[in-house]
């Protein structure tokens, strides 16, 4: 083993005050990939939004603190940052990813941050693109108005939905404590005719890392989700090899 010691990337998150699986999944990844990659080690820092409610009101609410939460990581000196969730920005309307980024990254700026910014509404459409597809079927844990939301959403950028499924629970916290082996059953609702990858879940908080494999390999097409979809974002965004074992094809390296 040579002598050099293994570089530390700082990842600053913003998260929503309820969510618990995005400090989960994510760091879960990343320790996967040091297993594997042990030149690289993360480190995360958190700054928090408040919301309990999935509901058109808490959303706003809640992007509306994005820019305050931004500023407080630019303290920790990030080296990029991550911000959820998904349906936050998705259910402004086609486009806001770009938005809300352009406005995260003007707060890191005027606090003499210049780390890149990730929102996993925008990683999940470029997780899409990474992997060459232009027709999904996704599972959303949202009630169907939020799902037709990031549905139109994602048509709007060129991917056409071919199914979706809504497990229509309200509550955010209810919706991480979801059982990612339920999502193995799930998926087989859907029709997948025609698609050429699957999002198993379209939301940062709802837990589906242990089963992304299970599923793509018994699906025989790609799956991804927006958390898998997060972490590509990020580790590209260092500069990294987006490789993290056991994650799906999107991070197959």
């Amino acid at each position: 083993m040579s002598g050099d010691r293994p570089r530390d990337h700082h990842v600053g998150m913003i998260v929503p005050s309820s969510n618990l699986t995005m400090e989960t999944e994510l760091p879960r990844m990343l320790r996967a990939r040091e297993d594997v990659l042990p030149e690289d080690r993360f480190v995360f820092h958190a700054a928090r939004a408040r919301m309990q409610h999935v509901t058109p009101e808490q959303l706003r609410a809640m992007n509306a603190q994005a820019q305050r939460a931004a500023a407080e990581l630019a303290d920790a000196r990030p080296d990029v940052v991550a911000t959820a969730c998904l349906v936050a920005i998705m259910a402004q309307g086609p486009g806001y990813h770009c938005t809300a980024e352009d406005d995260i990254t003007a707060a890191l700026r005027a606090e003499g941050s210049d780390a890149p910014v990730v929102s996993s509404a925008g990683a999940l459409l470029s997780g899409i693109a990474a992997l060459g597809a232009t027709r999904v079927a996704i599972i959303t844990p949202y009630m169907e108005p939020l799902t037709k939301a990031v549905v139109d959403y994602i048509e709007d950028a060129g991917v056409e939905v071919v199914d979706s499924l809504s497990l229509q629970v309200p509550d955010n916290l209810a919706v991480a404590r979801l059982d990612p082996a339920d999502l193995r059953e799930h998926w087989r609702r859907l029709d997948l005719t025609g698609a050429d990858a699957l999002v198993l879940s379209a939301c940062v908080q709802m837990p589906s890392l242990p089963s992304i494999e299970a599923v793509q390999d018994e699906a025989g097409i790609p799956v991804l989700s927006a958390a898998t979809a997060t972490t590509h974002r990020i580790l590209t965004g260092l500069g990294l090899e987006p490789r993290v074992p056991g994650a799906g094809a999107l991070l197959a390296g």
